[in-house]
């Protein structure tokens, strides 16, 4: 199979590799020239994954990107690994091609207009590729441990079943399990909201409250996420899966966690500004928040977390009266 994966960031690399171990024909692609070089002088990515070898057969090119380019006109599968504030451009970009094009990353586009809540990847594709075959990969994954082989396993959603078809033969192996999920919304609604969730969770254990208070938060977002996820036409099922229960444990306690970093670091009194800094990485959920409580507002969802979460953010609270807020609210029914 031939693959293009735009994007060399960690989870794009990790990726990669584990594609072209498998024996497919693998291309990474990244904008910078530079980084490029450095990744085919290293045969590594040093900045994102140190100490991890590409494998030989991986194909590295760079530049501007045109969809006319021959290594991605020939590809079967064209996946998109970029920050979400990109993918709006890319999918324009790519909006001709006629192989399935899928994407990694996770969270709601960053609104503009206050009136106009941010959207979900499937939505933006809507709007700029109407004709795309599509599909997200996702579920719960350290791209580190990926690179490494390390057991694994994801979810491939479409509505599209020869997109989710594609997504399982490119990245099935030994060591990642891909299972098949049509629910496109619930799938991307998942992966959006725990990183949201995940700052909760880092302030929690940075803030000290015990394993108590972060079992708590994990269990009522979980009731966040999916009074979300079913108000805009999810599937609840999904939410007891690999991107939703799955993802959302994953993110809220793993060490490898940037959003969970977040939290922890406003915790021990950082800035935002500082903390993101400190990460090297992008942090979806620093992104995401506001418009996960735009969106469930307009549909008249209750999240406190959320909302609290993009309190702290803002600055509106300081960290302890972030969670004074959550454990101050009145008793209620745990399933209203």
């Amino acid at each position: 199979m031939n693959i293009a994966m735009l994007g060399a960031g960690a989870w794009g690399t990790a990726l990669a590799i584990s594609a072209a171990k498998c024996g497919h024909r693998v291309t990474l692609w990244a904008r910078d020239p530079q980084q490029i070089a450095q990744m085919q002088a290293a045969r590594e990515n040093g900045r994102y994954l140190p100490g991890v070898a590409l494998p030989e057969p991986l194909q590295l090119v760079h530049g501007p990107l045109h969809a006319g380019a021959a290594w991605l006109t020939d590809a079967d599968l064209v996946v998109i690994a970029a920050p979400m504030a990109a993918l709006r451009g890319l999918l324009t970009t790519l909006s001709g091609l006629r192989m399935p094009v899928a994407w990694l990353c996770k969270g709601f586009e960053a609104s503009l207009d206050a009136q106009v809540p941010g959207l979900l990847g499937h939505e933006i594709r809507a709007q700029v590729a109407p004709a795309m075959s599509s599909g997200v990969l996702s579920g719960p994954s350290f791209a580190q441990e990926v690179a490494l082989a390390q057991p694994t396993a994801l979810v491939a959603a479409s509505e599209h079943a020869h997109v989710r078809e594609a997504l399982v033969a490119a990245f099935h192996s030994p060591s990642l399990r891909v299972y098949a999920n049509d629910d496109i919304v619930g799938v991307e609604v998942g992966g959006a909201v725990k990183n949201v969730l995940a700052i909760a969770t880092g302030l929690c254990d940075g803030l000290n409250l015990g394993l108590n208070a972060r079992a708590a938060l994990v269990t009522r977002g979980l009731a966040e996420m999916t009074r979300l996820g079913l108000a805009l036409g999810a599937k609840a099922e999904t939410f007891m899966g690999l991107s939703g229960l799955g993802d959302l444990v994953l993110t809220a306690t793993g060490d490898l966690s940037r959003n969970r970093k977040v939290g922890q670091l406003l915790a021990s009194g950082m800035t935002l500004q500082q903390a993101v800094d400190s990460l090297g990485h992008v942090a979806e959920g620093v992104y995401s928040a506001r418009t996960v409580v735009q969106r469930a507002k307009a549909l008249g969802v209750d999240m406190p977390i959320s909302e609290g979460v993009v309190a702290l953010l803002e600055g509106q609270m300081l960290p302890a009266q972030a969670v004074a807020a959550l454990m101050g609210r009145d008793a209620k029914d745990e399933h209203s």
